[in-house]
């Protein structure tokens, strides 16, 4: 059996109550404050304590129960003195859940800090100094997801079934949610029919599930297989519901305009997007451009971005399957009056993609990401292949959480 590490005494005590200000708020959403300790130096900032739910300019009670080499974790036992952006959060379980970091949060607070995050990370990741725009507001700051996917652990008899979200700091367990804040209303009423019919069928499930409820054009369905089509200002686009495509259908059109007129700026002809999925911003903007192409590694949604162009009658657009070690050897555009538009996943461009990236030496790259962390790394090794960051623009495609969407405009330098 694999035995417990023992407990890191150092600086504090297991469960050591401590009462600190919270100064700022890291890019995971967590509250952090300083407490200098007694054999520190006089220069010294002071020991970091990390604490979920706290926030700039509340006066806390927390319970430490990790150390680290350079920073504590605690839990939030009591507000003291709250922050005068503190608000009620509407949610029952808020701080139980997981999903949601900045119910607390004033929505205008929120958006500052999201920028400042980003201007953060990319000073100390990317050691790029740069002016980052106001967010983009959502038009909807609760009932904007149009996707959520609840899950249960196996069931036992002799406890109740508790179907909704991982536990907050915990990678088992799950919070009961019969109704989630942030998804649509027509998710949450089919979810408590969803739930019922889980609960009837328990036994079914010896492992547990995962549940997918998507609204659409259609209606909700719980069935990944099913088609469904979503609307982004004239484009219809369709594509199986349990395949990935951005779950706040209130920002879009504003979000794949920005993409769009930062991608045609300075006269670019041609549009390549290099990671395109069922080809959203490759669709959005062909019409900018004199021919558009999308590059995917996966052929299924190849298929549905060739469809999509067929359906909107969108003929410069042409989709390819992209081989990732070659992905830019079947392109013939200029590179002089070529926009590339990259959006890859959570954990960023990989280094071949990225020096494949300047080998081609397109005039503009426009980047996309959820995780303005990963985007500062790669951001970094394209300004020093001779590109220069130009506008950098946040959306809050997910308000009450840390999370982001982060466009940032590239230029090639010479």
């Amino acid at each position: 059996m694999r035995r417990k590490k023992p407990f890191n005494a150092v600086p504090f005590e297991y469960h050591q109550d401590l009462d600190l200000n919270i100064q700022t708020l890291t890019n995971e959403g967590q509250g952090l404050g300083r407490i200098r300790l007694p054999d520190s130096e006089p220069e010294s900032a002071g020991w970091v304590v990390l604490v979920p739910f706290a926030l700039p300019g509340d006066r806390i009670r927390a319970r430490v129960w990790r150390n680290h080499k350079n920073y504590s974790e605690a839990d939030l036992l009591e507000v003291l003195e709250p922050s005068v952006d503190r608000v009620e959060p509407p949610c029952p379980v808020f701080g139980k859940c997981g999903g949601c970091q900045y119910q607390n949060l004033s929505y205008s607070k929120q958006l500052e800090w999201k920028r400042r995050q980003v201007a953060e990370l990319l000073l100390h990741l990317a050691k790029i100094e740069a002016e980052v725009d106001p967010v983009i507001r959502s038009p909807e700051i609760y009932g904007y997801r149009s996707k959520i996917t609840p899950h249960f652990e196996r069931p036992r008899p002799d406890r109740e079934l508790a179907i909704g979200f991982r536990a907050q700091g915990s990678f088992r367990g799950v919070v009961d949610v019969p109704r989630c804040l942030l998804a649509t209303g027509a998710i949450n009423e089919r979810l408590a029919a969803v739930r019922q019919e889980v609960m009837r069928k328990r036994e079914t499930y010896p492992r547990g599930a995962t549940l997918l409820l998507r609204d659409a054009r259609e209606g909700v369905t719980t069935d990944p297989k099913a088609i469904i089509h979503e609307k982004v200002g004239n484009l219809t686009l369709h594509f199986p519901a349990g395949e990935f495509f951005q779950n706040n259908p209130f920002i879009l059109e504003a979000f794949t305009a920005h993409v769009r007129d930062e991608a045609v700026s300075g006269g670019n002809r041609f549009l390549i997007d290099a990671y395109c999925g069922s080809g959203l911003f490759c669709l959005t903007a062909a019409r900018s451009f004199e021919e558009s192409t999308g590059i995917e590694i996966s052929e299924p949604s190849i298929r549905w971005a060739r469809e999509n162009a067929q359906a909107n009658e969108i003929g410069n657009c042409s989709f390819e399957v992209g081989d990732a070690a070659g992905i830019f050897e079947t392109v013939r555009y200029p590179p002089d009056e070529t926009a590339v538009v990259i959006d890859p996943p959570r954990k960023g461009s990989t280094a071949e993609f990225l020096e494949q990236l300047i080998g081609f030496s397109p005039r503009t790259v426009i980047y996309v990401s959820c995780n303005p962390a990963t985007q500062a790394r790669d951001l970094a090794v394209l300004h020093q292949g001779g590109y220069a960051i130009g506008r950098i623009q946040p959306f809050d495609l997910f308000p009450q959480t840390r999370h982001l969407e982060c466009v940032v405009t590239l230029k090639r330098e010479g």
